[in-house]
């Protein structure tokens, strides 16, 4: 176990924040054995907010939750437009806040289960999305890596014996999914990664 919980972002962050409470809270949140337990991109998500009203308040402004919820979304979510995205940082530096540094203090659902698994020793039993999601695309990316490594032997088994020519090459192996409903396509890992296509919330 490090030495520091400073050995992490996300404890430097608790530290910087004043957030004493909240470590506890997130081992209790992802390790509970029940349908409300928490995900890790939803601990990252509440740790975040947190960050922002904490900011919020030190510029002397008191949020309400929803307006919390609300402002976080405008800077986060990637279907808000460039235009109400910079009003909402405008407003908020108006106020006082860094948003820059705010946005960089942000964490990662990584950052989150780095800090609960080596700084906490949490353990959760059960397999967790960002893991099974994790997992599969690392089979589909071993899937994808023996494609490109069967169709290389073969064109060079078939140029070697004059079946086929080919010049200086290199294989490609490319898995795109296309969502007909929000008419999106993305590679498959880029799509797994995003945690969905356009149509996603």
């Amino acid at each position: 176990m490090p030495e520091s919980k400073r050995d992490y972002k996300v404890g430097r962050l608790i530290e910087k924040y004043s957030l004493d409470a909240v470590e506890d809270e997130l081992v209790a949140e992802w390790t509970r054995d029940d349908d409300e337990r928490a995900s890790l991109r939803d601990l990252a998500d509440e740790f975040n907010r947190r960050l922002l009203r904490s900011a919020l308040r030190d510029s002397d402004s008191n949020p309400h939750e929803r307006d919390v919820a609300k402002v976080y979304r405008v800077l986060t979510d990637d279907n808000v437009s460039s235009g109400v995205r910079l009003q909402s940082r405008r407003e908020l530096e108006q106020v006082g806040v860094d948003v820059d540094a705010l946005e960089t203090d942000f964490v990662t659902y990584q950052a989150i289960y780095s800090f609960l698994r080596e700084y906490c020793g949490a353990r959760y039993d059960g397999v967790s999305d960002e893991e099974q999601l994790e997992s599969d695309l690392e089979r589909i990316n071993r899937l994808i890596s023996r494609t490109r490594a069967v169709a290389e032997s073969d064109l060079e088994r078939l140029d070697s014996t004059g079946r086929i020519t080919v010049g200086d090459h290199k294989v490609f192996v490319d898995v795109q999914v296309y969502c007909q409903d929000c008419d999106s396509q993305y590679p498959l890992s880029e799509l797994l990664t995003e945690g969905g296509c356009d149509c996603a919330p």
